[in-house]
């Protein structure tokens, strides 16, 4: 299970996400450009004191990113508001990469588009969405239940 963020433009929001994915062993991605300088100490400044224990990989823009997720043969699950399942009714597989959208945008079409499945996780009516940090934990969190992907 792994988790990718795409064009991020909060550092805290990227701290808290790679510090969870850290936690609970997932591998995360970076789809640049970023809206904040991507650096060590630009984390550190967010709170990410794990920076060195998290597993990043950073891709320079989208066509890099889908070019690796072709090639390791991962199913992309894009979590959006405008999902057409559930997350509490997908079949999440260990070989999934969950993406998040920008804080302000989410991801545009042709990203819409690519995924294998769109997924949303449930609120009650009249909110908009979570903040993107939270809702990574939840679908990580819940990916990982489904798979039996929590480390011992």
């Amino acid at each position: 299970m792994e988790i990718a963020l795409y064009q991020p433009e909060i550092a805290g929001n990227v701290g808290t996400i790679l510090r969870t994915a850290a936690c609970l062993g997932a591998p995360a991605h970076i789809v640049e450009p970023c809206g904040f300088p991507f650096s060590d100490a630009a984390l550190k400044r967010a709170g990410m004191d794990y920076a060195e224990r998290a597993n990043v990989q950073r891709h320079a823009d989208w066509s890099m990113f889908e070019q690796w997720r072709r090639d390791e043969g991962a199913r992309l699950v894009l979590m959006t508001t405008r999902g057409a399942t559930m997350l509490t009714d997908f079949a999440f597989t260990p070989r999934d990469v969950l993406l998040l959208g920008s804080e302000s945008a989410g991801v545009p079409e042709a990203v819409h588009s690519a995924a294998e499945a769109r997924v949303v996780i449930p609120m009650r009516p009249g909110f908009r969405s979570l903040n993107v940090a939270v809702a990574a934990g939840i679908a990580l969190a819940e990916a990982l239940r489904q798979t039996k992907g929590f480390e011992a």
